[in-house]
């Protein structure tokens, strides 16, 4: 218990435990002693099962949708595909949606609008609410998408226009959620956190008497201290879901709720005058205890697949996402750095609303044409996007806090509604039609060729009254091309071209036209995948031009098109099995950025991305040691330094940093139940680190967590 700081709450751990325990004791109907709570155990005619079921025992994935929107062998797919296994997930215990992915080479987290949503860099381009984020194959507009319903995390790099639409050009991550099971299973969790509080969890599925349906219904509730000096996380999460299991139909509907109070915190600030971090203890914040945003989210899918013959399969899916959030801050906006003495100013966004219908119907065929069998996808795709901000809240900036001697509560939660800043509106709407085929040449040698046709509209504007920034009416198609050669089984080699495209549109004041931003694609790369280990190299370029950046108008954030960005690089991951003992999952990315063409950026890297980076983690079975079975793990990831640009063309480098992390578990049996404990420790010699910025002048700068030991009890029954 070395490692374990004074602060831990035991307490709370060995109240979750002690509960845990009790539960064990109570009457049920036991299922049998090997029992995996997330394993599939349904007709073959539903998603493969080879590629669920391993996912949930090994580091190893053998398939995944999101690079073709098939089950297709990763083998067979022209484009560089990760997937973070619910094994992996189980063992690190990631906390969020960056944290689950930071051993995949080539991502990174984003500006995350002071730590209120998802945003994660891909190859360099990235940020929140770029459309990037998809639930279950379906847009999300959630603001945390990785929830206690994840499963499992795909990451597709490089562009997916041609299957997705509008999109950057590094890349979509799919988030899999848990599905109803045919076997009866349940459990029953609470975890601690030495940042102070923690949470607990049910998790039961299971068959409806004789009539093919099976439910599953997960409810969560966490709520512990923010790790710097004030702040709590508060969340709580029900997701009931049901499917039916036909002879050739499977129907699933799956709902998830929300509600969420979060800091909102944009971290530290640039000393313009050094050129590094703030020279202040890394837990102060330079905002206001109403920095919070409280908030909700709902989303709803429906996904059915019918099995028409052996050649065909007819999928149709409807998915709404929704996040509605009001927040306050105060705002830093300048700072002397002699004296100390900070200019701030109370902002807030009440009624803020975002809204995503998206619809799908497509056919897949294995058909023979000509003596050659060809994979066909054909479908038609519908979206609709709207995002609306209602009051915008701007105080007068106030100059009576200091960073060295820093006194809260001085200044009062913003009252002023800004007429010219309130309803900001952003409505995008899209209708598509694809077409792709996996065209098997020879027993070696795949061609996968796509064509996306995509017509769009964008409106934004804001101010009472309404003033539109942009009106957008247009249409794009997009191609996808690839080859792969299967070398042997086990190992193949693949080349591909493809594109992306988007819309630049803004809120903020615009500074000329704003052209559509469109990337390119060169991608060469190898494959080796046998029953144990999955290992991937690639290497692309991607030239994206138009590219939308900010410019500082006075006090406000205005808009305009940079010139040309270029990202190029070279990618290696691996994960899966060694052995019947070890398990590995690591990666190693170079990734050189640069604005090629620009009169103010040209020749400066793009923000928030390290040159290298680099993560290892292994995993050690020893097996029965006493009474139950031990499991653990220790590794960590590397991150060279990064810029953050303050607009003018000044950058400003944040330092490289090495983070560890290490897992303990111990299952044992409790009659016919499975209680297992295990502990994390995050950050494991307590790195000071750097991941994200966002604004512009002095740069805010994300400061990464430290320490934090999580104890944890699951009894699955």
């Amino acid at each position: 218990m070395a490692l374990l700081p004074s602060s831990f709450p035991l307490r709370t751990l060995g109240a979750c435990a002690s509960s845990v325990l009790l539960l064990s004791l109570a009457p049920a109907s036991w299922a049998d002693d090997g029992l995996q709570l997330d394993a599939v155990n349904i007709d073959s005619s539903s998603i493969a099962p080879s590629t669920t079921e391993k996912s949930q025992t090994s580091y190893q994935a053998v398939a995944a949708s999101v690079a073709t929107r098939t089950e297709q062998p990763l083998l067979e797919v022209p484009a560089s595909v990760n997937v973070v296994t619910h094994r992996v997930i189980e063992d690190r215990s990631p906390q969020s949606l960056d944290e689950a992915i930071n051993a995949v080479s080539g991502v990174k987290q984003g500006n995350t609008l002071g730590g209120t949503q998802d945003a994660i860099i891909k190859r360099g381009f990235g940020t929140n609410r770029d459309n990037s984020i998809m639930r279950d194959g379906m847009q999300s507009v959630q603001a945390r998408n990785f929830t206690p319903t994840t499963d499992r995390v795909e990451v597709l790099k490089g562009p997916a226009s041609m299957l997705y639409g509008v999109q950057d050009p590094g890349g979509v991550i799919n988030v899999v959620t848990k599905k109803p099971q045919m076997t009866q299973a349940t459990s029953i969790s609470g975890w601690g956190s030495s940042f102070g509080g923690g949470g607990g969890q049910l998790d039961t599925t299971g068959p409806i008497g004789d009539s093919n349906l099976a439910y599953r219904l997960i409810y969560d509730k966490q709520q512990y201290d923010y790790w710097r000096n004030f702040g709590s996380t508060d969340q709580e999460v029900i997701a009931p879901s049901l499917s039916w299991f036909g002879d050739d139909t499977t129907v699933t509907a799956a709902y998830e709720h929300m509600e969420y109070s979060v800091p909102f915190d944009r971290g530290t600030q640039i000393n313009t005058t050094t050129g590094k971090v703030l020279d202040i203890p890394r837990s102060r914040r330079l905002d206001e205890h109403f920095n919070i945003t409280d908030g909700r989210s709902d989303s709803f899918n429906l996904n059915a697949e019918r099995h028409l013959n052996e050649q065909w399969t007819l999928r149709a899916g409807y998915g709404y996402s929704e996040n509605y959030y009001n927040d306050h801050q105060s705002r830093y906006i300048s700072a002397n750095f002699t004296t100390g003495q900070v200019t701030r100013r109370g902002d807030a966004t009440r009624d803020a609303l975002q809204k995503a219908h998206t619809a799908t119907v497509n056919a897949l065929g294995d058909v023979q044409f000509f003596g050659l069998r060809n994979e066909i996808l054909v479908g038609v795709d519908y979206m609709k996007n709207d995002r609306t901000l209602g009051d915008l809240f701007r105080s007068s900036n106030d100059t009576g806090f200091n960073y060295n001697d820093p006194v809260y509560g001085q200044v009062p939660q913003p009252s002023k509604v800004s007429a010219a800043n309130s309803d900001q509106t952003d409505k995008l709407h899209t209708h598509a039609l694809f077409v792709q085929d996996s065209l098997h040449l020879s027993d070696k040698w795949i061609l996968q060729a796509g064509l996306r046709y995509e017509s769009f509209t964008e409106l934004t504007g804001k101010g009472r009254p309404f003033v539109v920034g942009a009106d957008v009416d247009r249409s794009k198609a997009v191609p996808r091309l690839g080859l792969v050669y299967l070398i042997q089984p086990d190992w193949s080699v693949y080349g591909s071209y493809t594109e992306s495209f988007r819309p630049n549109t803004s809120i903020a004041s615009v500074i000329g036209d704003l052209e559509p931003e469109e990337g390119r694609a060169y991608e060469i790369g190898s494959k080796f995948q046998n029953d144990y280990l999955t290992a991937s190299l690639a290497a692309y370029t991607i030239t994206k031009k138009n590219v939308q950046t900010s410019a500082t108008c006075g006090t406000e954030t205005c808009t305009r098109l940079g010139g040309e960005a270029r990202s190029r690089g070279i990618e290696l991951d691996v994960s899966g099995d060694l052995n019947e003992y070890w398990s590995l999952t690591g990666s190693y990315a170079l990734t050189d950025t640069e604005w090629t063409k620009d009169p103010i950026l040209q020749g400066t890297p793009l923000d928030g991305v390290s040159k290298n980076t680099a993560a290892l983690y292994l995993t050690r079975d020893f097996g029965h040691v006493g009474i139950g079975d031990l499991r653990a793990g220790f590794g960590g990831r590397y991150m060279s330094k990064w810029g953050a640009n303050d607009g003018t063309g000044t950058e400003y480098w944040l330092p490289s940093a090495k983070v560890a992390d290490a897992f303990v578990a111990y299952k044992m049996k409790l009659e016919h139940k499975d209680l297992t404990l295990q502990l994390n420790v995050k950050n494991l010699f307590d790195e000071t680190y750097y991941v994200s910025s966002s604004g512009l002048g002095s740069p805010a700068i994300v400061i990464g967590e430290p320490r934090q030991v999580i104890g944890k009890a699951t009894l699955t029954f």
